[in-house]
């Protein structure tokens, strides 16, 4: 399960910093890698907005276990 939590926490990280550019810049780092402009262009770059998305979701269920770690420190 730590395997599944440092991918997801890699894709969140990922995809908060292509926002950043994207907010900041008008810039989609990963359109510019895999193709394609703001936004999903191309199959790569859905795939990895996908992935950044549903990391995000997983992410969500991390909340329960920080809170209880939180609460016996």
């Amino acid at each position: 399960m730590k395997t599944l939590n440092m991918i997801a926490l890699a894709l969140v990280i990922i995809g908060g910093v292509n926002w950043l550019l994207v907010g900041l810049f008008g810039f989609d780092l990963v359109a510019a890698i895999f193709g394609g402009e703001v936004g999903p262009r191309s199959a790569l770059s859905r795939i990895v907005y996908v992935l950044v998305g549903a990391a995000a979701l997983y992410a969500l269920t991390l909340f329960g276990p920080l809170s209880r770690d939180h609460r016996h420190h």
